[in-house]
């Protein structure tokens, strides 16, 4: 062992963190509902941004950020709204289909942002028609929840359309209630100059569908004990908090909202160890830390002296900084579970959430990695008050940008993740178990890069279907072990559920070399017929990545390794030219090589229209060493 080695170590604790509420003084425990004490009499004022009337804050974007809002709400102009069908809206039940009803929902609600943006821009009235348009046709909608999410049970059968006598708040009735809200309140003037039942119209929608059943029903991701939470709380929560504090309410109701909202925070908090890993990977980071961060400024804004010491505790500081120790290179990161290794660059959220925190690292890798967008548009984006910030924020984002900071080597014991790098090599490897939220069954499996390019892959997870959140998810080829760099027993892989996962795992840090070692036996059902598989990583900075596998069972194991490009394959070698990457196999027989032809349009953004997977005999310990 080197001398210079920091050691981290984990064991049984690891799993027992994830699985045991956050204990501690009551303000490490619960620090949002602690803070409710010290709410003023009168909650103060929000505003999501400048409204319609003060030209001199609209006039004051660069020019360039003013022609592009115009331009793209001239293209929502020309195009023809989006028709809902209830046929469409069914297709979830009768065929498992999310992608048809969802493609036109979201369509409407990225034309309307849009719309408000180029009104509130130019100012001359030209979108208006337009804007009233799409506000109108939300509210006729008879159901702001997905398909998908239109159940009032966690888990539950999904109605075949909506009920609009009990409204169900998923994900997206909360974001459609705040871009509502949010374009009320921009454009409150204007719009109450055209007609004042418009936003009449809207408040009682947004009363109806969202504040009413927020205060008078309880939704699972709302929180309840010890029940796990996920993103959806805190996405949900912030999104009901714009809402509310975007449109005038009385006191009393605010109130209520404020003290749900802390409840059900504390709610998401407790799942969270104080290393601050995201279980859920990167790509649903965006949606529960920088959501949490979204909460919390609200919050801050109408209770600035009982929500804004929470900004400075340690493990909020970690949360907002685990993106960054999840980057490889640009667009691509460490994935696992249903995270994307590919991910749109940051901009002005996860900017704030680095200043809010006080944590320069993040300031500097979120100012740096939104200089490579080609645009501080987000047309994807359906939230307004996210696009809104974009191009506030642009200008000082730009200006912020100098350079990226020094990349970490950083062990988080709370999911069972390590990641390490040198100047060639970026190294991920996962323990924990198999019961996270978004999980796939990838307990040990290994993820490496070598130069910025892929050598062992994580494919993440296909469009979302209705079999990707139900009792046959394990079926689906993406969640299973034998398609991560995992070993299978004839056709036995690891098993799902927070029992499956590692029942020792070490891991040493150092500055020139990083140990990893894990015993993954425990993620695998007795069918496998194993006594133990012992997976151990060695890292040598500036030299080799050695993957060795001990293992004793009662079936033959065969080890699976996914790649990105075709491997080139020699006695007892595996070549891979873009990476430049050679691999020494010792333990192995000869390899069957498969190309996997790839049509799912979300895969495909990630790795192309093909991946290759390597099935190696393991006819003994194994070794692979990585240069």
């Amino acid at each position: 062992m080197s001398a210079d080695m920091g050691i981290e170590r984990t064991g049984e604790s690891e799993r027992a963190e994830r699985e045991t509420p956050v204990t501690g003084n009551a303000t490490a425990a619960a620090p949002f509902s602690t803070a409710l004490v010290r709410l003023p009499a009168a909650l103060g004022a929000f505003s999501p941004g400048p409204v319609f009337e003060d030209r001199a804050a609209w006039d004051a974007l660069p020019e360039a950020v003013r022609h592009a809002l115009v331009a793209r709400g001239e293209a929502m102009q020309a195009r023809p709204w989006p028709q809902l069908l209830a046929s469409d809206y069914r297709a979830y039940v009768r065929e498992g289909d999310r992608a048809r009803f969802e493609a036109l929902y979201f369509d409407r609600r990225r034309q309307l942002a849009a719309l408000v943006l180029a009104e509130c821009v130019e100012g001359l009235g030209r979108f208006l028609d337009a804007v009233i348009d799409g506000m109108m046709l939300l509210c006729e909608e008879s159901g702001w929840q997905l398909p998908a999410h239109n159940s009032h049970v966690r888990g539950g059968p999904r109605l075949p359309l909506p009920d609009n006598e009990r409204p169900v708040i998923d994900l997206f009735a909360a974001e459609t209630g705040a871009l509502l809200a949010v374009a009320g309140h921009l454009l409150a003037g204007p719009l109450d100059a055209a007609d004042p039942a418009i936003l009449r119209r809207v408040d009682r929608e947004i009363e109806r569908r969202i504040v009413t059943p927020y205060l008078d029903v309880h939704f699972w991701w709302m929180g309840d004990g010890d029940e796990p939470m996920n993103n959806w709380t805190a996405w949900c929560t912030q999104n009901v908090l714009l809402t509310v504090f975007s449109r005038p309410h009385g006191e009393g109701t605010r109130r209520r909202v404020v003290e749900q909202a802390a409840r059900s925070l504390d709610a998401f908090w407790k799942d969270y160890g104080e290393d601050g890993a995201c279980a859920e990977g990167a790509l649903y980071w965006r949606h529960a830390a920088l959501c949490l961060h979204g909460a919390l400024d609200i919050l801050s804004s109408v209770a600035p002296g009982a929500f804004a010491p929470l900004w400075h505790l340690p493990k909020l500081k970690a949360m907002a900084e685990f993106l960054a120790d999840m980057q490889v290179e640009g667009p691509h990161y460490f994935n696992f579970g249903d995270a994307s290794a590919r991910l749109e660059p940051c901009g002005a959220r996860e900017w704030r959430f680095g200043q809010a925190v006080g944590s320069p690292f993040l300031e500097r890798f979120a100012a740096s990695d939104a200089a490579r967008a080609a645009s501080f548009e987000r047309p994807d984006e359906i939230n307004l008050w996210y696009r809104l910030r974009e191009a506030l924020d642009h200008e000082a984002l730009t200006a912020a940008a100098k350079g990226e900071p020094p990349r970490r080597d950083r062990h988080y014991p709370s999911i069972g993740l390590t990641v390490a790098r040198d100047a060639r090599f970026a190294l991920a490897v996962k323990g924990g178990h198999n019961g996270d939220s978004h999980n796939h069954n990838d307990v040990g499996s290994v993820t490496l890069w070598r130069g910025g390019a892929p050598v062992l892959i994580d494919l993440g997870v296909e469009t979302y279907t209705a079999k990707t959140f139900s009792p046959r998810r394990y079926e689906i080829w993406t969640m299973q072990s034998a398609w991560h760099n995992l070993p299978s027993f004839e056709g036995a892989m690891q098993a799902d559920g927070v029992a499956f996962g590692t029942s020792e795992h070490e891991v040493l840090l150092g500055e020139r070399e990083t140990l990893i070692d894990m015993e993954i036996a425990g993620a695998y059902p007795p069918s496998a017929g194993l006594r133990f598989y012992r997976r151990s990583v060695r890292f040598s900075k500036g030299g080799a990545v050695e993957i060795e596998d001990r293992w004793q069972g009662e079936r033959a194991g065969e080890l699976s390794l996914l790649f990105a490009e075709a491997p080139q394959l020699e006695p007892g070698t595996i070549m891979l030219p873009v990476s430049g990457a050679r691999i020494v196999v010792e333990g192995a027989g000869p390899p069957l090589c498969e190309t996997v032809e790839i049509a799912d349009a979300r895969l495909g953004l990630a790795w192309g229209p093909r991946i290759w997977r390597l099935r190696l005999p393991l006819l003994g310990p194994l070794k692979l060493t990585i240069t």
